[in-house]
Order: structure tokens, then sequence, then C-alpha cells
């Protein structure tokens, strides 16, 4: 019988991650927030639900944010054309440069890529544009998608493809899908993959509210506990600001260049049900199917993975559907001995076109600590997703292979298996 890491392609290396995230500004307390368990989850100030007809009262919202601690060669001439949105994207892209430990000299700049990913772009900028803000010289900037990655680009003379994609919560994923096939066909030599979504705006929660309830949790008093992945007790998800950012390069080249990397990406499957808009297979059997294709595809076996990075969104399908993946990836098994299913969406909110890329760099993070964060705010597991949760608390464990999921809008699925570099 062939051996499938024959056919294996060379793994990718995450070198780099930078971030502006509610309360985490570098790896350090992004870990931190992740390891301990500690909601960034508050009531939504400078939004008047009430007023705006909404019952959704918490997120996670990017405070006392100053692109000028990550971009200071950054002209205020400059940044004052920009939008929040596009100088936290740069200043996560430059940060997740920086922490790769490469610089300009090292790699030709032709070879240098960026891909990011959002599902809803410069909307903040759009619905809350005075008539002067859309005449200014900043105008056209601040109202495309695709502007935060070239104008990043341009700042740190990344001279490859550059692109944004824009596939609702599993664009993150994809975009890593892109930059892999990038850095595998040697077309790059490095690839900057990032996601930003700001979508703490009424219109976008009345969009999420329009379908119905069970989708944005209502929780009134205890914004921190607003969202409860795989309880019994569940409300909904709760929407998150983010832009975040990794660095990726070849395995190979981070060796010559003395880096050990926070993990490998070994494969990325991608699937469109084509089934219901806006749900996904609850049964678990089509992803288990994508789980199980790729991680053979990377010369892996199920049987080894040690940890499945959940979308974890605490809406009832999305739980259901995680759940039952995992048993039937594992059908011999008790739950108490399956791998563990874990969600950071607690911490850090939903992210939408972000949330890919903060699940993998979280789940590299893990490999890289050989810790599992918590899934905070599960007390009461809902029996029909009776598997192994780390609640509670964090714990340490042993394993270097671990799945990351993505689901979204337009019955997409997604999943990304990740490696320890080590192993």
């Amino acid at each position: 019988m062939t051996d499938p890491t024959d056919n294996a392609a060379e793994p990718v290396a995450i070198t780099g991650i930078g971030l502006v995230l509610p309360g985490a500004r570098t790896v350090r307390e992004f870990w931190s927030h992740l390891s301990l368990g500690e909601s960034q989850v508050t009531r939504l100030n400078g939004l008047d639900p009430e007023h705006e007809g909404l019952s959704v009262r918490a997120g996670a919202a990017i405070t006392e944010f100053d692109h000028r601690r990550f971009l200071p060669d950054l002209s205020e001439r400059h940044a004052a054309k920009y939008s929040r949105e596009i100088l936290a994207s740069m200043s996560a892209c430059t940060s997740a440069f920086h922490d790769s430990g490469l610089r300009n000299h090292d790699v030709d700049p032709r070879k240098v890529s960026l891909v990011e990913s959002s599902s809803r772009g410069s909307l903040e900028w759009w619905l809350t544009r005075s008539r002067e803000d859309t005449t200014g010289s900043g105008a056209m900037f601040r109202g495309l998608l695709g502007s935060a990655a070239s104008l990043t680009a341009i700042q740190l003379g990344v001279r490859g493809l550059v692109t944004t994609v824009s596939s609702a919560c599993v664009g993150g994923h994809h975009a890593i899908g892109l930059a892999s096939r990038e850095l595998r066909s040697h077309a790059s030599d490095a690839v900057l993959v990032g996601g930003h979504d700001f979508p703490l705006v009424p219109e976008v929660l009345r969009t999420f509210e329009a379908l119905g309830p069970g989708v944005l949790s209502d929780e009134l008093e205890h914004p921190e506990r607003a969202i409860r992945p795989y309880d019994r007790d569940r409300a909904g998800m709760v929407l998150g600001e983010a832009a975040v950012t990794l660095c990726l390069e070849r395995v190979s080249s981070a060796r010559e260049r003395g880096v050990r990397p926070y993990a490998h990406v070994l494969e990325h499957g991608a699937m469109n049900e084509a089934a219901h808009a806006t749900s996904m297979d609850t049964t678990g059997k089509r992803t288990a199917d994508l789980v199980r294709e790729t991680v053979i595809a990377s010369g892996r076996r199920v049987e080894d993975v040690g940890y499945y990075c959940g979308h974890g969104t605490a809406t009832r399908s999305n739980d259901l559907a995680e759940s039952r993946t995992v048993r039937a990836l594992h059908p011999d098994l008790p739950a108490s001995e399956l791998p563990p299913l874990g969600s950071n969406k607690p911490i850090f909110g939903h992210t939408l076109g972000a949330a890919g890329i903060i699940n993998v760099a979280a789940t590299a993070l893990m490999l890289h600590h050989q810790w599992l964060a918590p899934t905070i705010n599960l007390v009461d597991v809902d029996p029909a997703c009776d598997v192994d949760h780390v609640a509670h608390a964090g714990r340490e464990a042993r394993f270097d292979l671990a799945v990351s999921l993505a689901f979204a809008i337009g019955s997409q699925t997604s999943v990304v298996a990740l490696e320890a570099s080590d192993a």
C-alpha cells in the first residue's frame, strides 16, 4: 500500500502573527486571553441598541487603537485619508511581517504576496460617512473593499499577488488555501494572509437579527457570558471587530533562516454543500468527509488528530454540526476519549471574514505551547454535543495534529489541518 506521505505537499510555515483585536495588540496578549479564558466581549458603547430598535447589547469592540504604534513611518497626511479598518489591517500586516523576522532584503519583493479576507470590507465607513467624507481626497480609498490590501502592499513594498477574497466566514481559510498554493508553486516565497471585519454597526446587526431568534445573543446583564457554544443554554453569537494577519513561508525557507515557526499548515480543504443557504448539514457527515479527505491529503490519519478548533458560534445548527462531525470521525470512541472540540469566539466574538485567520492563529499557538485553550461559558453541555470539551479552564496536552473548522452562509464549509512545527 502506498504511504500517503509520499504525495503530501511541503508544509507551509506560520512564521509571523500580527493582530489588532479587542484587548490584544501583541501575540503575547492574544495568547494570554485565549489560554486563560479572558473574554473581551463587553456592553456595546457608542451604539444605542434600544434607539436603533436592536435587542443585541454585547460585542467585542476595538477601542483605543493608535496606528502610529505599528506604522511610525506612515505620514499623518496619508493616514488621514484612510479608515480605521484600513489602518488596523495595515498594522496587523506590518506586525506579522516583523514578527516573522523577515526583512525587506531577505526576499525579492516580487515574490512577496498579500491576500486579505473580509466579508463586508469598508461597510463601516459607508454607513457612517458624511457628505464631506465622500468628497475628500481619501474617499476613494476608504470605500473600496480591497484598499486595506493594496495600501498595505504599498506601505511594505509588496510586489507579488495582492488581492482580497470575500467568502463570508470561510474567507480566512480560503485566503490561507490561496496563499499555500502560491508558496507551493514557488510563485511566492512569502505571503501575508489577513482578515479584517468591523461589523458593529446597526445595519449589520439588524441583518443578523432578521435571521430569527438564536442567531445573535440577546444577553443583557452579563456581556462576557453572551456567547455560550455547545451549551444547552446557548443564546446565539456575538459579533466582534478584528484585523489579524499570518506570515506564511515554505517550511524549507523558514529552516534556511533558522526560524522555528509557530506551526505548519499542512492542507486546506473546502466545499460548498449546495444545500441550505443559511445552515449546514447538521448530521456532521459531510464535514467529516471533508476533514478526512483533507487530513489524508496532508499525509496524516484522522486517528492522529488531537484537537478540533471549532467555528463555535453558539448557534444550534453550528454546535450540532461540529459535535456530530467529531463523533462521525471517531465512531468507536466514547465521548471522554474523543479529541477535544473547542471555540475561541466567547473571547473575541465572531469576526466574520477574519474568523478563519483567528482560528488558525489560535490553533497554531495551542500546538506551539502544547496547551488547549478553554471554551469559556460552557457550563451545561447540550446532550446533542456530547464530546470532549475543554470547559472552565485550559489544559496541558500532547498533540501534533489539529484541525480548524469554518462554516459560512452560502452553504460553505472549510477545514485547515495544522501540525506542530517540531513534529
